[in-house]
């Protein structure tokens, strides 16, 4: 996926390239940076780092992994935080910019971030993460390379209270726990009357799916792309897909994909619930009310907002998959 948010210990990452949040000196320190060096080898880090010997805020420098599973670290210095008014947002941007343009002239694929600045040097949660995700969906737009922002806990996604509040009421006034009857001696989930979207949910099997169906997936995505007048890769980067993925999509007639990947292209194409609900017809899924993740997803259609930054934020506060690839 392009771009993802994963609770995770940041120096187990298998990816080409992890990045520290270092100090201007590029010694080792405390929190993430004194585990990276920890983990890497801290004599051996040490030593490359001191041949360098030094790096401005808002710049970035790599070298090797060591004893990491990713093969370079990527060492960049945000800014402490001083009310906002220093240049503090735009070096922050410029970190993660920075960082990606070394990945991308290392040939890297993958790349995982912690999230700059906001641990000891105060920036607060909300506004780093803010800052993190538009600068890198913004460099997303122009490359191709995974990036993963890697925090300890949820608690680091702070939504804000009023997102968060009218998301949970959302849930809280249409979520209907489902129950199972039994039909032949095959269990079926099915969802109490009352139901916002259809009634009844269950697992389709192939041959509903086959009568249900005037086109395939791939088919109806490709047309929804030109009735829209989009492009194929304005509509991939806003999905949150990347170019290998689509190109399979593309070029196999009968592909089936994951239902997150789905919703992600409706995002893209910002479709209103309708519309997606046809749209995940054609992989044979649906939106139900017995499922957190499908009322999210509803809640952000119905309002219009198909940021799919914010939607991923909002899924990951509530514990949620992520939408994408």
């Amino acid at each position: 996926m392009p771009l993802t948010i994963e609770r995770n210990d940041i120096t187990n990452m298998k990816v080409d390239a992890i990045v520290n949040a270092a100090n201007t000196a590029l010694k080792m320190g405390g929190g993430v940076c004194g585990a990276i060096f920890r983990a890497a080898g801290a004599d051996q880090l040490q030593a490359v780092c001191d041949v360098i010997g030094h790096c401005e805020v808002g710049q970035a420098v790599m070298t090797e992994g060591f004893h990491l599973p990713a093969d370079y670290i990527i060492h960049t210095v945000g800014p402490i935080w001083r009310g906002g008014n220093h240049n503090e947002a735009e070096l922050l941007a410029s970190c993660y910019k920075e960082s990606m343009q070394l990945a991308i002239a290392r040939k890297c694929s993958s790349i995982a971030f912690p999230l700059i600045s906001s641990g000891i040097y105060g920036y607060p949660k909300r506004e780093a993460l803010h800052i993190a995700v538009t600068a890198i969906s913004e460099f997303l737009l122009e490359h191709e390379i995974n990036v993963t922002i890697v925090v300890f806990d949820k608690q680091a996604v702070q939504l804000s209270k009023k997102l968060y509040r009218s998301v949970y009421e959302y849930i809280d006034d249409y979520y209907v726990e489902p129950f199972l009857v039994y039909e032949n001696s095959r269990e079926i989930d099915y969802v109490q009357e009352g139901a916002v979207g259809q009634q009844e949910t269950y697992q389709r099997t192939l041959e509903n799916v086959l009568n249900q169906m005037d086109e395939s997936f791939s088919q109806k995505l490709l047309r929804l792309i030109d009735e829209k007048g989009k492009t194929d890769v304005e509509t991939y980067k806003k999905a949150n897909i990347d170019r290998r993925l689509f190109s399979k999509i593309r070029n196999t007639r009968d592909y089936t994909p994951m239902k997150k990947t789905v919703i992600a292209f409706a995002i893209a194409l910002e479709l209103n619930v309708d519309e997606t609900m046809d749209l995940l017809a054609s992989a044979g899924y649906t939106l139900s009310n017995s499922s957190k993740f499908d009322l999210i997803i509803r809640y952000f259609i119905e309002q219009k907002n198909y940021n799919i930054f914010e939607i991923n934020e909002t899924l990951f506060a509530f514990d949620q998959v992520l939408l994408g690839a």
